[in-house]
């Protein structure tokens, strides 16, 4: 266990939190002073992992710091019912063949935050399984369908004539199920997940364990900064980018985003954020501080090495004077030319759109060769190679020939 006092635990558990239903059992809990049960589960529905759903997984890497068992369930049987929650129509289940390989990476993944060593890996349909009809039918008893109605998401569907099939009933008490299974004392979810996650606490309740104490977690906002982070949304931020990638997602993030990020995905001591906030107040510049969060985020998953060059990567901004360490290179040609005009060879080279983006840029001061800025009537040299940097995303080493 850790030798945090139960207010600095405390602390260090709501950090970034919705909600705590009950606070004061999770204290009762704490001061127990013994190894807590913490359950997370997640649907293997779709083969990668972007960073809202890190959210949850940081919180469980902190409750394990504090000592507590972690416990990441997959829900390889629920994934084939298809969660119903915040769905206006019947989710289409998926393949048993389907579950299995998103279940792997999901594996492979989530050991990028949580310490292996440290973590169990549980299936659902460890358990599920082996439930008989007759125990299905208790199970379908232990609530009712009034109560089911009390879900905003059924009730919509209800009330508008959607149609809601009786085994998406099921999946809100299986779910409940698993933490009856798993004699779980706090289980993590999103906040659209609450109304699945106080079905635990219930039906513990109903078979004689202590309920179980929900944390619920915000749902990240994507890089828009309106919907929620979703790859189907192209907002997202995908643990397996490539660490120039992610670098650049970050730092070019709206600087409204930034603190949210900090809070939701950092895994710096909060003292240092609220450091970093008052930076700001004096001068700093934002894109300075979401370079912090970039390396930190890079260095988590994927090391210090890729943190250290991501900015290097073509497609980010020069920082500090360097260029991109996979700078493209590109020969064109000019044939029969005597001279060869910087606004020819960034057409040429497809460093702009067009002829008239190029005048716009070099216009503008926008266009560097060699590091330096130079204006319309820049001639490139034939057989030697510049670096041509074309506004602030697009860099290529250069040779033009006859």
């Amino acid at each position: 266990m850790s030798d945090k006092s139960v207010v600095e635990a405390l602390d260090i558990i709501k950090r970034g939190t919705d909600e705590v239903l009950v606070e004061e059992e999770l204290v009762k809990k704490l001061e127990s002073g013994r190894k807590l049960r913490v359950k997370a589960g997640f649907d293997p529905t779709a083969p990668d992992l972007h960073l809202g759903h890190t959210v949850l997984i940081n919180k469980l890497r902190q409750l394990q710091d504090l000592g507590h068992e972690v416990i990441f369930l997959i829900g390889d049987f629920t994934g084939r019912i298809g969660d119903p929650t915040g769905k206006s129509v019947t989710r289409k289940p998926l393949t048993e063949a389907d579950v299995k390989a998103n279940a792997l990476t999901y594996q492979e993944q989530v050991f990028k935050i949580l310490d292996r060593e440290k973590t169990r890996i549980a299936f659902n349909s460890e358990w599920i399984s082996k439930l008989s009809a007759s125990d299905m039918i208790e199970l379908a008893a232990s609530s009712t369908v009034a109560r089911m109605l009390e879900r905003d998401d059924f009730d919509k569907r209800y009330t508008s004539n959607q149609p809601i099939s009786i085994h998406e009933f099921l999946y809100p008490l299986i779910q409940g199920y698993d933490s009856v299974a798993l004699e779980a004392d706090i289980e993590l979810g999103g906040t659209d997940q609450k109304f699945n996650l106080l079905m635990g606490r219930e039906l513990q309740r109903q078979r004689g364990q202590e309920p179980q104490v929900v944390i619920t977690m915000p749902i990240l906002e994507g890089l828009d900064g309106v919907q929620k982070m979703s790859k189907s949304l192209g907002n997202y931020i995908g643990i397996n980018d490539r660490p120039g990638e992610m670098f650049n997602k970050i730092v070019s993030m709206p600087d409204s985003l930034m603190w949210r990020y900090f809070e939701l995905l950092s895994l710096r001591p909060l003292d240092e954020v609220k450091a970093l906030m008052a930076s700001i107040d004096e001068g700093a510049n934002p894109r300075d501080v979401k370079m912090e969060l970039a390396r930190e985020l890079v260095a988590r998953f994927h090391d210090e090495g890729a943190a250290a060059t991501a900015h290097l990567s073509s497609g980010n901004q020069l920082a500090e004077g360097e260029l991109p360490a996979d700078l493209p290179e590109i020969t064109i040609s000019l044939e029969g030319a005597d001279v060869a005009p910087i606004a020819a060879v960034l057409n040429r080279a497809g460093l702009a759109n067009n002829s008239a983006q190029a005048k716009d840029m070099l216009k503008n001061g926008r266009v560097k060769v060699d590091g330096e800025v130079i204006d319309p009537s820049y001639m490139a040299p034939f057989d030697t190679a510049i670096v041509i940097q074309a506004g602030k995303k697009r860099y290529a080493r250069v040779i033009v020939t006859r």
